[in-house]
C-alpha cells in the first residue's frame, strides 16, 4: 500500500531510507549561544526513532546578525561544533539521514534579536521589522559567500551529511532573488542572472569547501504570494542556474513573511496544496524535488510520490503532532496516527512570541528529553471528570503511568467545547483528534461513562486516590438589556443546531470563537454582523490562520465592527455605541454571545470538603487555551 514511501533513494552515496522527511521548522531548543541543548538533541532523535528518512534541521545561522530567533542553532563559530556533533550521530543510529539548514534572515529579524540593523540586497524594511536594513555592498555580499560555505564545513565537520540552503520564505537568499525586495543595479541585482548569482555563487562555494560526497539542497518560495514577489516560472527559469553550480535536490515551499497565512499553511488552505508547483518544477530538472504545506497522513503522501509529483514529501507539523508517524505507516498502524490539526497555536504562534515551540494535540513535543510518562512506583485510583482535550490527555497519561483510570463525561459525547469548535468551516480536523483521543482510552482500557454527572457523592464511592477534574467551562454571558429575549442564544447553541438562525444574524464578540461562529453563519447564507468591545478582531488567535479568518469573512461580506459597546437587545435589532458615543442599531433576528467563557468547577469545593485528592484542570482551572488545557493536562497526570 505504501511501496512509493518506503523506497529508498541514493544521492551523492548517502542513501536515504524513504521518502518522508521532517522539513526545517524552528524551535527554539538551542542556547542563546546557538549551541545544542539536550533538549534540541532529543527532539531530533525522536523524529529518527519514529522512523523519517530525512530529517533537516532548522536555520543554522552563518552569522549572529542572521538569527531571526533569540535560540536558533548556529554554526558561524567553530565552537559551536562540539555541541552540534551530537546531533548526526543520534539521527544516524536510527538509520535517518540528516540535513543542516543553513540560513541568513536579512532584513526578516529584529533588533530585540540580533541587537542591531538587519541586512539586505536593499535597504527596504520588513512589514514586521523594527528597522531600515543596511543596504549590503559588494564586498559585504563576497564575505557572506563564505560564511555560508564555511558554515557548510563546519556542518560537515559536524557528521552531517549535507546542507540546505534556505533560499525561501522571504530570507535573505530569497531576497537577492526576488525583484520584490531586490532592486540592486551591480551584478547581484537587475537582471534575472545577476539576482540569482548570490545563491549560485554560495552552492559553488559550498561543493569547493566540502567536496562531492555531501549533499547540497536548497529550499525555494514556488510563489512568494505578493504583489512583485517571485512566481512558479521564476522557480522554474532558475533551475538550470542551480543545476548548473552543483544543487542536488530543491525543495519547493511557498511565501515570505508577508504571506505567512500561506508560508506555514494553517486549516483554512487544503491539504497539499502546492505540489503542483512541485510537480512542475521537476518537470524542468534532474534532481529530486521536494514537496510540502498541509500535508498530513500517509495516504496523501503515497498518492503524491505515486503521481510522480515529487521524490520526497515533508510532513513538517505533522511530525510534530506524531513523531512517529512513518513507523505506525510502516507496521500498519493507521489509527494510531495522531493527525496535524493546523491551527497553528502552539508552534508558530508561539514562536512568534520568540519563545520555543509546542503543539496542542501532542503536549510532549519540548518534552522528548525527559523520556516520557515513567511508570508509577504504586498503581493508583485516578478519576477523571470530563472528557475533553484536558481530561482525556490527563486519563491517557495516567493510564501510560501504569494507573488504573476512569472518565465520566456528563454529555452525550466526548471533546467538551473543542468540540463545539470542530464546527465551523475548515475545523473538522479537530474531530479527528477527538475521535484519535478516544480511540487510544479504548486501546488502553479507559472506561468513558457518558451522560453521566458527577457528584461528591458518586466520586467518594468510587474511593479513589485521585480526581482530576476537568469540567471545563461554559459561555460567560454579559448583563446586556434584552439578553430574555426569543432569538438570543450562545454559540454552543447556534454550532450545535439547538437553534436554527434567522436572517439578520449579529455576534456579540469578536474573539476567535465570534468570527468562527460568523464564518459558520454567512456560510449559510446569513447576513451577519459582528460587534467588538475592543479595537482588534480575534487577536489572540494565531496569525495565519486569523488572516485567512478575515480574508474569508471579507468574502463572504461578513461586517466587523470594532469599539462598538452593546447597550441593549431588543425584538429585531441589537442597538450598540460606539466610542465616540454615537448610537447604532443593527438589525437582528438573531443574536449570537460570543463574550468569552468561564469555569465550570463548582464540583471543586464539594470534592474537597469530602476528603478526596482534588487536582483541577483546564478551562475549569482557568479559562485559557486548548495548548494551555492539554499541557495542563500531561503535566498533572505525569506527576501521579
Amino acid at each position: 500500500m505504501f511501496e512509493h514511501i518506503f523506497k529508498p533513494l541514493t544521492i551523492r552515496g548517502k542513501t536515504i531510507k524513504n521518502r518522508l522527511v521532517v522539513p526545517p521548522m524552528v524551535t527554539d531548543f538551542c542556547d542563546a549561544d546557538g549551541k545544542a541543548t539536550e533538549k534540541f538533541l532529543a527532539y531530533h532523535e525522536a523524529r529518527a526513532k519514529g522512523g523519517w528518512g530525512l530529517i533537516i534541521t532548522e536555520d543554522y545561522a552563518v552569522d549572529p546578525r542572521g538569527r531571526g530567533f533569540s535560540h536558533v542553532a548556529g554554526l558561524w563559530d567553530d565552537g559551536q561544533i562540539e555541541s552540534h556533533s551530537e546531533l548526526p550521530r543520534r539521527v544516524h543510529k536510527h538509520g535517518a539521514t540528516i540535513l543542516a539548514q543553513i540560513y541568513h534572515c536579512g532584513r526578516q529579524t529584529n533588533r530585540a534579536v540580533i541587537g542591531g540593523v538587519p541586512v539586505a540586497p536593499t535597504a527596504i524594511a520588513c512589514p514586521f521589522g523594527t528597522d531600515v536594513p543596511h543596504e549590503l555592498t559588494g564586498a559585504e555580499i563576497r564575505h557572506l559567500i563564505q560564511q555560508y560555505a564555511e558554515t557548510a564545513a563546519r556542518a560537515k565537520k559536524c557528521g552531517f551529511d549535507g546542507v540546505q540552503i534556505h533560499g525561501a520564505h522571504g530570507y535573505l537568499i530569497c531576497e537577492f532573488l526576488s525583484p520584490y525586495t531586490n532592486k540592486r543595479t551591480d551584478e547581484y541585482g537587475g537582471s534575472f542572472i545577476n539576482r540569482a548569482r548570490f545563491a549560485t555563487d554560495i552552492i559553488k562555494a559550498i561543493r569547493e569547501k566540502c567536496g562531492d560526497d555531501f549533499i547540497i539542497d536548497m529550499r525555494l518560495s514556488g510563489s512568494e504570494r505578493v504583489e512583485g514577489g517571485l512566481e512558479l516560472e521564476d522557480i522554474k527559469a532558475l533551475m538550470p542556474l542551480l543545476e548548473d553550480a552543483g544543487l542536488d535536490m530543491v525543495h519547493i515551499s511557498v511565501g515570505n513573511y508577508l504571506s505567512v497565512d500561506d508560508n506555514v499553511a494553517p486549516a483554512e488552505v487544503p491539504h497539499a496544496w502546492i505540489t503542483d508547483w512541485a510537480q512542475e518544477v521537476k518537470k524542468v530538472c534532474n534532481i529530486p524535488v521536494t514537496t510540502v504545506s498541509r500535508i498530513n497522513d500517509p495516504f496523501m503522501a503515497e498518492n503524491i510520490l505515486r503521481q510522480n509529483k515529487a521524490d520526497f514529501v515533508a510532513m513538517g507539523r505533522q511530525s510534530l503532532a506524531d513523531p512517529d508517524t512513518p513507523e505506525k505507516t510502516r507496521q500498519g498502524n493507521l489509527n494510531d496516527i495522531r493527525h496535524c490539526i493546523a491551527c497553528n497555536d502552539g508552534c508558530i504562534g508561539t514562536l512568534f512570541g520568540d519563545h520555543a515551540i509546542r503543539c496542542v494535540i501532542n503536549p510532549q513535543l519540548g518534552r522528548e528529553y525527559e523520556g516520557g510518562p515513567q511508570k508509577a512506583g504504586k498503581r493508583k485510583k485516578v478519576v477523571v471528570i470530563g472528557a475533553g482535550p484536558a481530561g482525556l490527555t490527563a486519563a491517557l497519561t495516567a493510564a501510560q503511568k501504569g494507573h488504573d483510570v476512569t472518565v465520566y463525561e456528563k454529555s452525550s459525547r466526548p471533546g467538551g467545547q473543542f468540540y463545539v469548535a470542530a464546527i465551523p468551516p475548515c475545523k473538522g480536523e479537530i474531530a479527528d483528534f477527538i475521535g484519535w483521543q478516544v480511540a487510544q482510552c479504548k486501546n488502553m482500557n479507559i472506561p468513558i461513562h457518558y451522560d453521566t454527572e458527577a457528584d461528591a457523592k458518586m466520586i467518594g464511592a468510587l474511593k479513589p486516590d485521585i480526581v482530576i477534574l476537568a469540567s471545563g467551562g461554559v459561555p460567560a454571558v454579559p448583563p446586556i438589556e434584552g439578553m430574555d429575549t426569543p432569538g438570543v442564544c450562545t454559540v454552543p447553541e447556534i454550532l450545535l443546531g439547538n437553534i436554527m438562525p434567522g436572517k439578520n444574524c449579529v455576534v456579540i464578540g469578536g474573539g476567535q470563537a465570534g468570527i468562527e461562529t460568523a464564518h459558520f453563519l454567512a456560510q449559510m447564507m446569513r447576513n451577519v454582523t459582528v460587534l467588538e468591545f475592543l479595537d482588534t478582531i480575534a487577536p489572540e488567535e494565531a496569525i495565519g490562520p486569523r488572516m485567512k479568518r478575515l480574508k474569508m469573512l471579507a468574502d463572504r461580506n461578513v461586517k466587523l465592527f470594532t469599539g462598538m459597546k452593546v447597550t441593549k437587545i431588543t425584538a429585531d435589532s441589537v442597538i450598540a455605541v460606539d466610542k465616540k458615543g454615537q448610537e447604532h442599531a443593527f438589525p437582528a433576528d438573531t443574536v449570537v454571545i460570543a463574550t468569552g467563557t468561564k469555569s465550570f468547577n463548582g464540583l471543586e469545593k464539594d470534592l474537597k470538603d469530602a476528603g478526596l485528592d482534588v487536582r483541577t484542570i483546564g478551562d475549569a482551572r482557568r479559562v485559557g487555551k486548548v495548548l494551555d488545557a492539554t499541557t495542563q493536562g500531561y503535566e498533572t497526570a505525569a506527576a501521579i
